[in-house]
This record gives C-alpha cells, sequence and structure tokens, in this order.
C-alpha cells in the first residue's frame, strides 16, 4: 500500500524559462494520485516551510495551474537559504518537521540546483534521522547545466536557445555600419561555460561571435586583447562572448577587475560587469569603438524563446519525481539519460542526491578548440536536440498570457 499523506513542494535559487513546467508536472501527478492527499506549494522554497506559508493547490484553477508550462520564473517565490548542518545547529530541522507533521508532509519534492539538492539531501537524513517516514526527492534546474549525475538539465535548453538567438541578431546589428566596432557580449555561468558555449550554436551560419571565452580555461587579458586586435584588423569588427565566471591564473574573475562583488548566501561571488571591463579596456588600448552587452535576467527568463524539448523534459521530470516517491524512492534526483543524439534520445532516472548535492558538472576540456577560442563539433551534436522546438503558447492582445495563480494560504 501506498504512503498517504500530504505532499509539498517548493522552488529554489535562480529561476528559469521552463521551472514552472516542472511544477505543473508535480502538481498534476499530485492532484492525480489517490495516495497524496493534499498538495501544497511553499511560498520562497525552504523559507516558506520555515514561516508555515504554504499555498492549498487544490484550490487553483486547473485552467491557470496548466498555463504554468509556458509561464517563466518561480510561480511560487524562490529564495538562497543556507540550511546549517543538523550538527551545528538543528533549529531548521527542528521547525520543518514540525510543519511537516502539522500538515501530515509524507512527500517534500524540491526544484532548483546544486544547493537545492543539499536542502534534500539535509532534510531527507534529518527526517530518517528522527523516525519520520517521508519521501524526499530532487527534481533538477539550473540554466547552468552543472548539475552532477544528468545529461543536462531542464531550463539550459531555453537558456541556450535564447542566447543563440540573440547572438546572431546581435551579429547582425553589430555589422551593420561601414565604420566597425568590438562587440562583448557577457553570458551566466559562475564557473561552467555551458551557457556561453550556446553563443557558438549559430557559428553553423556564420552568425556567431568571433571570439568565445569560458570559464574553464584560465583566462589571460593581454592574450584577449591579442586576439581582439588580430580579428579587429582581419574583418574590421569583432563579435566577443565571454562568461561571466573568467578567471585569470590567480583565480581572480574578471568581474573583480573593474569592482568588488559581493557574496549570496551560500558564499558565491556575484558576478556581473566582465563584459563592461573588457570592452573599456579594448576601448583604450585600442582606440576603437566598444559595446559591452550583459544578457543577465533574460538568459533565464526569456520563456517566448523556450525550447519545446525543455519544456516537455521539465515537465515529465515532475511526474516521475511524484511517481518515483510513489513507489517507494526517497533521498533522490531525477535525471536525464540521453541514449543518442540523432534522433534525439532520453530517458528518466533516479540518481541519489549525494551525487548531485554541492558538485558541479563543467563544460569538458576536450569541447574546447585547442586555441580556447571556441567550441568543437562535439557540443554541436550535444546541444542541437536541446534547442529544438517551439511550444505551443498562449497569447493575448499580442502578450504572453502567463499563469495566474491565487495562491490561497493552506490551514
Amino acid at each position: 500500500m501506498e504512503l498517504q499523506g500530504a505532499c509539498i513542494f517548493g522552488q529554489s535559487g535562480g529561476p528559469t524559462s521552463v521551472i514552472n513546467a516542472s511544477a505543473y508536472g508535480v502538481f498534476k501527478a499530485a492532484l492525480e494520485s489517490g495516495s497524496i492527499t493534499r498538495v501544497l506549494g511553499a511560498a520562497h522554497g525552504i523559507k516558506g516551510v520555515l514561516g508555515d506559508r504554504l499555498y492549498d493547490i487544490g484550490q487553483e484553477d486547473s485552467a491557470e495551474l496548466a498555463l504554468l508550462r509556458s509561464t517563466p520564473s518561480s510561480a511560487l517565490g524562490s529564495c538562497r537559504y543556507k540550511l546549517k548542518n543538523a550538527e551545528e545547529d538543528e533549529r531548521d530541522y527542528a521547525r520543518i518537521l514540525e510543519i511537516f507533521r502539522k500538515y501530515d508532509v509524507r512527500y517534500f519534492f524540491y526544484n532548483g540546483g546544486n544547493d537545492s539538492m543539499d536542502t534534500c539531501n539535509k532534510i531527507s537524513k534529518y527526517m530518517l534521522k528522527e523516525g519520520y517516514e517521508c519521501r524526499v526527492v530532487g527534481v533538477p534546474k539550473t540554466i547552468d547545466n552543472d548539475l552532477c549525475g544528468t545529461d543536462h538539465c531542464p531550463g539550459y535548453g531555453s537558456a541556450a536557445k535564447y542566447i543563440a538567438a540573440s547572438m546572431a541578431e546581435i551579429r547582425q546589428d553589430a555589422c551593420v555600419y561601414d565604420t566597425g566596432a568590438v562587440t562583448v557580449v557577457e553570458c551566466m555561468g559562475r564557473n561552467a561555460g555551458w551557457l556561453t558555449a550556446a553563443a557558438a550554436l549559430p557559428a553553423r551560419i556564420d552568425q556567431g561571435p568571433d571570439l568565445l571565452y569560458l570559464p574553464e580555461r584560465t583566462y589571460d587579458l593581454e592574450a584577449c586583447l591579442a586576439d581582439v586586435r588580430r580579428v579587429w584588423e582581419a574583418k574590421g569588427n569583432c563579435l566577443v562572448a565571454l562568461s561571466e565566471g573568467v578567471r585569470d591564473k590567480d583565480g581572480r574573475y574578471l568581474a573583480e577587475y573593474g569592482s568588488d562583488v559581493g557574496c549570496d548566501a551560500f558564499g558565491h561571488k556575484q558576478m556581473g560587469g566582465a563584459a563592461a571591463f573588457l570592452a573599456a579596456e579594448i576601448k583604450q588600448r585600442m582606440g576603437v569603438k566598444t559595446r559591452a552587452i550583459e544578457f543577465s535576467l533574460l538568459q533565464r527568463c526569456a520563456a517566448h524563446l523556450a525550447s519545446k524539448t525543455d519544456v516537455e523534459e521539465a515537465e515529465l521530470l515532475g511526474i516521475e519525481a511524484v511517481r518515483t516517491a510513489l513507489r517507494g524512492e526517497s533521498d533522490v534526483m531525477m535525471a536525464l539519460e540521453r541514449h543518442s543524439d540523432n534522433p534525439y534520445r532520453a530517458s528518466i532516472k533516479s540518481i541519489p542526491l549525494t551525487g548531485a548535492a554541492n558538485a558541479e558538472h563543467k563544460f569538458p576540456a576536450e569541447w574546447i578548440t585547442p586555441d580556447g577560442t571556441g567550441v568543437t563539433e562535439d557540443y554541436f551534436r550535444y546541444a542541437l536536440p536541446l534547442i529544438a522546438g517551439e511550444p505551443d503558447y498562449r497569447w493575448e492582445n499580442g502578450l504572453p498570457r502567463f499563469a495566474r495563480l491565487k495562491k490561497v494560504l493552506a490551514e
């Protein structure tokens, strides 16, 4: 007999264009289950559990829930909150257990990246220690594509599609005048270069960047300036794609050259500003017109350019998270396993949370060209299926129609 009880679903970390598709998958499967007695959504992730701010998803309109598939960002609200180890401070865990008991929560689903999987793992271990039966399943998401144990992460394909399409458009604009310019485009990615690599996807139709720099290679400012000068002298203009996380031989981020950077709750340095610094240096050293472009939040919220593959996989991962928990599995994360590139085939499996928590899946070194300024054909074979297809979204008055949830607090 399946475990009877309520479930809580929460979202954490940086949003994506398809994170709510996973939410819809969880809600749909949980609401249809005969064993899950109540479906609750946590306001702002684990903070909503700690603060007893839970939404009663059963009171939402089914049509509005369905629109979550095309609604970007975190519909329930997100957070960046780090749980201390229970051995150091047990108060948060005791509070979570109190809330679980209050609502008879026997299933906990958490949608996030590396740090969120760490939160899942810690909660799962604590519940086991306390003898409280609760099945904990992580649902992956991150545009950075740096979660270990999965071929790729929901959110990456749509972000990659946005970056690739935008780079092709920028290439058209950057070369329009008879007086050339150097355009530097900054992509997200603190330690992994997956997003910046996506800028190269339109290269097959001669619309990609001339130079591309990933954080997996040590960055050298002087060598970069020499690369830019070489391209400029040959073409009269230059388009550069740069990861926000490129670092020099001393481990210093390029973003830190121009200003100090702060840290988030997990101790990660907050990025941004690398393109502006490099553009200013090029202008000063070469005396040419420059422009810095930072995609910033657009990379993770541009649902109008979402990948159909990404949307469908995100929803399926949510559905399979519920089915996996109902089968009795816990302390696991759902993951994608690729079987072929062309035709593209992938399946869903579960992996231990310990394999995903606080680990990073870097861009393969062998997929970077020998000169360090481009990517190989291996990346194209990997990425092209992930950006494929256009989802059928609902529009009103020429604008996207997003989900409008009631967010009725549970009692």
